[in-house]
């Protein structure tokens, strides 16, 4: 008797959202066989190159990650570029489901005169940059005294906090030392971040802000006549927690006395204000805002006041943007791939048979690294209806029950064979780890946790082994 083959199913993108993803197919009651494909040679995702690098708290989160990888029936594959190394008549010849979970990388667009100007920089770059991301300049133009963050969310303070951090604060973290050689040059004495809404419609998580307090020699400025609480702002502090402790921990600032600020760098908390315009001749001179009014319902309206602020650069943190990939239906208003809870789906809103989405370039890079667990149920729940044509509770499942094994060459080996044949030098999990502890190595001395090795090349030379010529 011919035994039938576990399902294939690859997921590319080893991120969270990935990770989470195979983790809870592994567990499902099929029979399967998970590839994991990265396209850096190290997986983990924003975890690794999205979270400052003075939240370790955070970054414990790949603590849970690696025990997934390292249990040994999901199987790593890095360094592989969908499409450039792969493309989804490649992967479809492997396996009989692909699930995309690339996330959101690119910072979301924000038209604004000016917006190109030299000293204008997105903040996602800028996280890459101090992150050590493989894929950027090593170098970063930190020449600004005053600096100026657009956002309201965790990012924002992210990149303030950083920017006004003494660097000398950040040697126990992992950062490379090509960053922290660059922030102890910076100039910078004043960072501004805006936000155009009231202090009640934040985005700011009590425990950020609340650290934001509490850096060394960097005091926290906000200017009361920024604050206005309406009808719609009550009610938010009334029924959320969260909101209630960040407009507790900003309204303790307005007691601060400006007598007691003596610290020699700054951040200034402005709220009501959004941008109009960057401003300068050739370079960031200047930053325009509009002066806003609450509306009732915690809206806002432009007044037609504008302040001008000397500022040398300006980060813009509003969020990020999905990235579209090839032969992938793509949303491009949302920056997310075309899906109906996880099914990738294409113009006609007919399911593409075999193909999902999970994570931020499903839903958009909304809510934190947990949501990400209940997101890639919903796609899994469905992946698996579609394999065995049966729902919750035993009822025929609504998707196209398109299962079965489709894949012309299941076995697990042919895929590693079709990428050797096209020279990808691929990264396994146990070469990962032999980077994994070479970082850890370069800390030791240091008394520090790790030092990330940043360029690609030295990364994949550590994980196969070899010394860089």
């Amino acid at each position: 008797m011919t035994s039938i083959r576990p399902l294939r199913v690859a997921i590319v993108g080893a991120g969270p959202a990935g990770i989470y993803a195979a983790d809870i197919l592994s567990k499902t009651d099929l029979d399967v066989s998970i590839d994991l494909f990265e396209r850096l040679p190290a997986p983990f995702g924003l975890v690794r190159y999205g979270v400052a690098p003075d939240h370790p708290r955070i970054k414990q989160i790949i603590v849970a990650l690696h025990k997934v990888l390292s249990r040994g029936d999901v199987r790593l594959i890095a360094n592989v570029d969908y499409g450039v190394d792969v493309k989804l008549e490649d992967l479809r010849q492997f396996y009989d489901a692909v699930i995309f979970s690339t996330g959101s990388i690119k910072d979301a667009p924000l038209p604004l005169p000016g917006v190109d100007l030299p000293g204008s920089f997105g903040a996602a770059d800028f996280v890459s940059w101090y992150d050590g991301h493989p894929d950027v300049p090593r170098t970063w133009p930190l020449e600004a005294r005053t600096v100026a963050v657009l956002g309201a969310g965790n990012v924002a303070l992210d990149v303030a906090r950083i920017l006004a951090k003494h660097a000398d604060d950040l040697l126990p973290t992992d950062i490379p030392a090509n960053v922290y050689e660059g922030l102890k040059a910076s100039p910078v004495t004043d960072v501004h971040v805006f936000a155009r809404r009231g202090p009640a419609q934040v985005k700011f998580s009590p425990l950020e802000l609340r650290e934001l307090g509490h850096v060394p020699d960097v005091d926290i400025v906000v200017y009361p006549e920024d604050y206005d609480f309406d009808e719609g702002s009550m009610a938010a502090i009334e029924s959320s927690n969260q909101t209630k402790q960040v407009v507790k921990t900003l309204t303790d600032w307005t007691l601060t006395d400006p007598s007691a600020q003596t610290a020699s760098r700054r951040i200034h908390l402005h709220f009501l204000h959004q941008p109009d315009a960057i401003l300068g001749d050739g370079k960031v001179e200047a930053l325009r805002t509009e002066r806003t009014a609450l509306q009732g319902d915690g809206t806002v309206r432009g007044t037609g006041e504008t302040h001008e602020w000397p500022v040398e650069a300006v980060y813009r943190a509003v969020g990020y943007f999905g990235s579209p990939l090839p032969g992938i239906p793509f949303d491009q208003d949302r920056g997310v791939i075309s899906n109906r809870e996880g099914r990738v789906v294409d113009l006609s809103g007919a399911h593409l048979p075999g193909v999902y989405t999970t994570g931020w370039i499903k839903r958009g890079p909304v809510g934190l690294i947990g949501h990400t667990k209940s997101d890639a149920s919903e796609t899994i729940r469905h992946l698996v209806e579609d394999v065995t044509g049966v729902g919750e509770g035993g009822n025929p499942a609504d998707g196209d029950a398109a299962g079965g094994r489709t894949a012309p060459h299941g076995e697990p080996r042919a895929v590693l064979d079709f990428l050797a044949e096209r020279g990808v030098e691929y990264v396994e999990w146990h070469e990962f780890e032999v980077l994994d502890e070479h970082e850890k190595a370069l800390g030791v001395p240091q008394g520090r946790e790790r030092i990330k090795v940043v360029p690609r090349e030295e990364m994949i030379a550590v994980a196969k082994g070899r010394t860089l010529a």
